[in-house]
């Protein structure tokens, strides 16, 4: 007799049997269940899975549509896949590598010594070719396979970077995904086939292309393309560089950390950074009737640190610089604005006493002196401590906070006396050729440790605040990237093999009746494919110490 499992349905709130082997695909269609959009995998027990996954133990299962974060990843994944079938087949001797999110979209190149001809002619062929795949609803096929047969396939398909990942890793067993005639590998799930992948965009970009997602809230539509150059010419800086330094993706870093040359690669990520913060020292001087630099930057992306250290290049220059943190102009915790949840919305410029702070400023740059406020997160309270400030010779303030490029906070500033900066951890490292980043992954991590470290914060409390936090930044950070006069990165190719070492336990420690399991597990197995680095090497004045110990900075 076939043994039966009860499976509770969140979406339908229904208990029902159903027979060992039953997959979730089956389970939706029984259940009728409606999400209003394709339904694109389920999180099990609070783990995410595909619908082809067959129930074997009673479950909780909660089906997925696009809307769902993890929808979004399994349909920009499968995107991939198709426009990396549509290259093989068009364009054989190209390599198609995925680069970096930006403008809206996933920037991708075909790259080789020869040219296949008009980039806007290639562009229309690759997104014809990807229709025509989607039109087809080809299944996506993945299967348990030894690594040894894996490596094998992959050098059949002159995906190096995918093989020296496989051997640093080190496992005996690896998923492959099969699409029609071709293989390749991601690190997530796939939508069940190529037909659910009906809406996308495909258009020439810079010296690539550009893979539009349909918007999250109204997949009917695609996301509106903003152009960023001066974001863009950052990200196409790095990659040069990595590339020069020979650790493009997670399998040639691995390989540094096993051959014992990491420190080099430590040494040079510090030197190159200093380098540009001495750059950005140079134009604020160049720039003379500067009297204040506003740093901004999106959460966890190094913003006071930087501070930090352009006012030591800039006291180089003999400016006497005063850091100034934009909290210190907090509202009192009665008057911050909410958000759509009704929490204390602490990423809306609403929570800066604008008005203060253009009246200190222009105060200052009067020659007046004023009381510095400053601001107890404990009492949610803005006081005064005595401290006094006045702008002496040579004297430049450098303020930072999330909204210092919003043109609200400056808006009786002129033009001639402020120079604008934005930081960003915009990680250079790949995981592969066809599997970036995301740099908001990066800086969920540092903010996970700096937030255990120093605020006793747990990941589950980090993580239930983190989609708050990305929503604050999506509304009233990332519009004003384009405002700054100079971008830095953050991003130290080395760092997430040091941040794993201390993200890894407190990831664990998510329990899995937490609906954030599924996102903590996913990040374990991100973390997974680089090995740990130590950090011995890495100096007290490093971005990375922000979030780690061992600064010589004062950051009370």
């Amino acid at each position: 007799m076939l043994r039966t499992y009860a499976i509770y349905c969140e979406n339908t709130q229904t208990e029902k049997e159903y027979p060992f082997g039953t997959t979730l695909a089956e389970i939706a269609a029984d259940q009728h269940v409606d999400l209003g959009f394709p339904v694109l995998g389920a999180m099990v027990n609070n783990s995410l899975k595909e619908l082809t996954y067959m129930i074997y133990k009673p479950k909780t299962v909660n089906f997925i549509g696009f809307p769902h974060v993890d929808g979004q990843r399994m349909y920009l994944r499968s995107l991939s896949m198709v426009l990396f079938k549509a290259a093989r087949d068009l364009f054989p001797d190209h390599k198609l590598k995925v680069q970096h999110s930006v403008s809206g979209g996933l920037y991708c190149e075909l790259v080789n010594h020869k040219s296949p001809g008009p980039l806007k002619e290639i562009v229309e062929r690759l997104k014809q070719r990807m229709q025509e795949i989607i039109a087809m609803d080809l299944p996506f096929e993945r299967n348990e396979i030894r690594t040894e047969e894996a490596l094998k396939i992959f050098e059949q398909f002159n995906l190096e970077d995918k093989c020296i990942l496989m051997r640093t890793r080190r496992q005996f067993y690896s998923s492959v995904y099969r699409l029609d005639d071709v293989v390749n590998y991601f690190y997530g799930y796939l939508v069940p086939s190529t037909g659910y992948l009906k809406n996308f965009g495909l258009e020439e970009y810079h010296e690539g292309m550009l893979l539009v997602m349909p918007q999250k809230n109204n997949p009917e539509q695609l996301v509106k393309v903003v152009h960023q150059p001066k974001l863009f010419e950052i990200f196409r800086e790095f990659k040069d560089w990595v590339e020069i330094i020979g650790v493009p993706h997670m399998g040639q870093l691995n390989q540094k950390v096993l051959n014992g040359e990491i420190s080099g690669i430590i040494k040079i990520s510090e030197a190159l950074q200093e380098k540009k913060v001495a750059q950005i020292a140079d134009m604020v001087q160049y720039r003379k009737q500067v009297k204040v630099v506003f740093v901004s930057g999106p959460s966890s992306s190094g913003k006071t640190t930087f501070a930090k250290r352009l006012s030591v290049q800039l006291s180089v220059l003999g400016f006497k610089p005063r850091v100034i943190s934009m909290d210190n102009y907090f509202v009192d915790r009665e008057l911050t604005p909410l958000d759509i949840n009704g929490n204390l919305d602490f990423e809306s410029p609403g929570a800066i006493d604008v008005e203060l702070l253009n009246s200190n400023l222009n105060s200052l740059f009067a020659g007046n002196e004023i009381d510095l406020p400053k601001f107890s997160f404990v009492n949610g309270k803005r006081f005064y401590d005595g401290t006094k400030l006045q702008l002496g010779e040579n004297a430049i303030l450098v303020i930072e906070g999330i909204h210092a490029l919003n043109p609200l906070i400056s808006r009786s500033i002129e033009a001639s006396r402020m120079m604008k900066v934005y930081v960003s951890a915009l990680t250079p490292l790949r995981i592969d050729s066809n599997n970036n980043i995301p740099t908001n992954e990066n800086r969920l991590i540092r903010r996970m440790v700096r937030d255990s470290r120093y605020r006793g914060y747990s990941a589950l409390d980090t993580m239930r605040r983190w989609p708050s936090v990305r929503l604050g930044e999506e509304i009233h950070i990332f519009p004003f990237q384009e405002e700054a006069d100079v971008m830095f990165n953050t991003a130290l190719v080395y760092e997430l093999g040091v941040l794993r070492r201390y993200a890894e336990p407190l990831l664990k420690e998510v329990p899995p009746i937490a609906p954030e399991y599924s996102e903590a597990q996913r990040l374990l197995k991100f973390l997974s494919y680089v090995i740990p680095i130590g950090e011995t090497e890495i100096p007290p004045t490093s971005i990375l110490r922000e979030f780690l110990d061992g600064s010589s900075f004062d950051y009370s």
